[in-house]
């Protein structure tokens, strides 16, 4: 493999984080890293609505709708949002996006994304340790879990709790989960 064609096709196949081009929404190709990143292997994705890998289809329609509007505006955006992979489990995800045509920027994007793990000093309403438990709360952990799994105690995790509901101006857990599904960074 010498010709610049196939070193394009190694730069997409092997690229580090999981990259897709769609067409209307639909994904045409994806990358390998696809399948570390979201569990789908590339063939069970191509062909498939993008809305596969997001939590709800409001989910689907605010970010979309985000999306387009930004991609108006700006060559590349980047933006954080709740993405769905194949075993259910819901996680934070860090999105670039590129529109090849900017009049309808998705009748062609490519767009990459990566996981994003909590790091201390992030920016953004949340603070790392409840960007965590955000984590668990939206896949249905209780506190009692959440803290096994993150070694503190369950009312550790209820204040983290109660400050997300207060920061977020929600009522209770419920609507927290469901602002958490909605939450995106402004592209």
């Amino acid at each position: 493999m010498t010709g610049s064609r196939d070193y394009e096709r190694l730069g997409f196949l092997y690229a580090p984080d999981a990259t897709l081009i769609l067409a209307e929404r639909v994904i045409l190709r994806a990358s390998l890293r696809v399948e570390a990143i979201f569990g789908w292997k590339p063939g069970e994705l191509e062909g498939q609505s993008i809305r596969l890998l997001y939590p709800g289809q409001t989910d689907y329609q605010r970010i979309g709708d985000r999306a387009r509007r930004a991609m108006l505006k700006l060559p590349v955006i980047r933006d954080e949002r709740f993405m769905r992979r194949k075993d259910g489990q819901v996680v934070w995800m860090e999105g670039h996006g590129t529109a090849l045509d900017r009049e309808d920027p998705q009748r062609l994007a490519i767009w990459t994304y990566r996981p994003l793990e909590a790091k201390p000093g992030s920016e953004g309403p949340l603070t790392a340790m409840e960007k965590r438990i955000a984590r668990y709360l939206v896949n249905g952990f209780t506190s009692k879990e959440i803290a096994q799994a993150l070694g503190s105690s369950p009312r550790t995790v209820e204040v983290h709790r109660a400050n997300m509901i207060r920061k977020m101006g929600v009522r209770n857990s419920a609507e927290l989960v469901s602002r958490l599904l909605a939450a995106t960074g402004e592209a």
